[in-house]
């Protein structure tokens, strides 16, 4: 019976970054997770290039790699010689057929399983978003509407505030 390697899943989304309008994870933090050095994923991700095309790993520019740092922090990305390569989902799961580890093959179906939950709930908010805007869209225009409403709502609290003349005999 195998063991099975348990990555929790907050480690995977800390290591995921919103790059160019996709979600990527750098070279370092995959190679940490699959317990290889960055040179050796590198050298496999470049003898198979025509396996990543630009959709599932492109390098990023040095004002990305800037910017990233910034946000990241200087200390866990400084003194690199090459920029990082970046992989969005596709590319990670490409990974696993130029990674031929246990571990490696192990980690990337956590790694997928964390990507498919955050496409799942970046859906979920979607849908919500339409159904504001769609409220929003319906709502706007009322204004003049319910304020009319109001208005005659006040009017008649008024009248009901004011002594009412008798009806009937007197």
């Amino acid at each position: 019976m195998k063991s099975e390697l348990t990555l929790p899943q907050e480690v995977v989304i800390n290591k995921i970054y919103r790059i160019r309008g996709q979600n990527i994870m750098l070279d370092r933090d995959l190679s940490a997770l699959y317990q290889v050095e960055t040179k050796n994923l590198k050298r496999q991700v470049r003898r198979n290039l025509e396996r990543f095309p630009e959709d599932f790993m492109f390098e990023l520019t040095k004002d990305e790699f800037d910017n990233l740092r910034c946000q990241v922090g200087t200390s866990s990305y400084g003194g690199t010689r090459y920029l990082p390569m970046a992989f969005t989902e596709q590319g990670v799961s490409m990974l696993s057929s130029v990674l031929k580890s246990t571990i490696a093959i192990q980690v990337n179906i956590q790694i997928i399983r964390v990507f498919t939950k955050m496409r799942e709930a970046l859906s979920i908010h979607k849908d919500l978003a339409l159904e504001i805007d769609e409220i929003r869209n319906t709502v706007t225009g009322q204004d003049e509407k319910i304020e009319t409403i109001f208005n005659y709502l006040k009017r008649f609290i008024q009248k009901q505030d004011t002594p009412r003349e008798k009806v009937g005999y007197k």
